[in-house]
C-alpha cells in the first residue's frame, strides 16, 4: 500500500540531467507497511486539549494564502514560536518570508503524515518546505532506523505529491543527549538512509549537526538546555547554518 503512495509521484522536476531526480528515486523505493508510515492522529493524553485545535488553526492560516515557506516537524520546530526560545530568531529570518510553522510537540512521522493528508498542504504552493522530523520515533525500541527513514521519506513523498512546485530542504535529525549514544546513532542512520531521496534539485539534504556539537561530540546545555530542544542560541545557530541554502532555494 505504501509503495503506491510513493510511486504515485510523477513530476519530472523539469530536468534533463543524468542524475536521478527525487521522484524517480521515490518510484524505486518500496516502503514496508509499519507504524512510522501509517498516518495517525496524536493520542497522547497531554496533547488532547491542543493538538486538533492547532491543526485546525494551521488549516485556517493556509486558507488565507500568502504562504511562501513552511516548516514541518515536531516540538523542535514548534518551539520556533516560543518567546523564550525561537520567536526572536523566527521574526528575523522567517516571518518576513511568510512562513508557517507546522511543528507539533510530540509528533512522530505518522502524526505528521496524518496532518499533511488532512488539509495542512491544501490550496498553497510555497517556495520551500523545511523538514526535520524523527527524533520522537527513536526513543526505545519501537522503531528501527530503517522505519524512521521510511517515515521521513513518506513525508517528503506526500509534500512532493501535494506541492509539486515546492522545493524541500530536508535536515538531518538533530543530536540529542549530552554524549554520543545509541539513540543518536539511530537518528544518524535514519537521516542518512532518508537522504537518498535528495536529488539536489527539488529535494536538498543538509546535515548541520556539527554546528551544535563540541569537537568531542558533546552537546552543550548552553545550546539545548534539556539536551533536546534548542534555546535562543540554538535557534540562531540553526537559522544561520541553513540561511545560505534557504535563500538559494527561495530564489532571493
Amino acid at each position: 500500500m505504501l509503495a503506491l503512495i510513493v510511486t504515485g509521484i510523477l513530476c519530472s522536476c523539469g530536468t534533463t540531467s543524468s542524475q536521478p531526480t527525487a521522484d524517480i528515486v521515490f518510484k524505486k523505493i518500496d516502503l514496508k507497511t509499519h507504524r512510522a508510515v501509517t498516518p495517525a492522529i496524536q493520542t497522547a493524553e497531554w496533547t488532547k486539549d491542543w493538538w486538533i485545535p492547532r491543526h485546525e488553526s494551521i488549516r485556517k492560516r493556509i486558507a488565507q494564502g500568502n504562504v511562501d515557506m513552511i516548516l514541518i516537524g515536531d516540538s523542535i520546530t514548534h518551539r520556533w514560536e516560543w518567546e523564550k526560545d525561537g520567536k526572536e530568531v523566527w521574526d528575523k529570518y522567517y516571518a518576513p518570508r511568510n512562513a508557517v510553522n507546522m511543528g507539533f510537540r510530540g509528533d512522530r512521522t505518522e502524526h505528521v503524515l496524518w496532518r499533511l493528508k488532512n488539509g495542512e498542504l491544501d490550496g498553497i504552493s510555497p517556495k520551500l518546505a523545511m523538514i526535520m522530523i524523527g527524533t520522537n520515533n527513536s526513543r526505545g525500541d519501537e522503531y528501527t532506523a530503517e522505519e524512521i527513514a521510511d517515515g521521513i521519506i513518506a513525508i517528503c513523498a506526500e509534500v512532493r505529491k501535494k506541492l509539486p512546485e515546492t522545493k524541500i530542504l530536508l535536515l538531518a535529525i538533530f543530536p540529542r543527549g549530552e554524549n554520543p549514544s545509541p539513540q543518536r546513532e539511530k537518528n544518524a542512520q535514519a537521516s542518512q538512509m532518508a537522504s537518498r531521496i535528495a536529488d539536489g534539485k527539488m529535494i536538498h539534504y543538509v546535515n548541520i549537526n556539527d554546528r551544535f556539537l563540541a569537537e568531542d561530540g558533546t552537546l552543550s546545555k548552553e545550546i539545548m538546555p534539556d539536551l533536546l530542544h534548542p534555546n535562543r542560541n540554538g535557534y540562531a545557530i540553526w537559522a544561520e547554518a541553513v540561511e545560505p541554502k534557504v535563500a538559494q532555494l527561495i530564489g532571493e
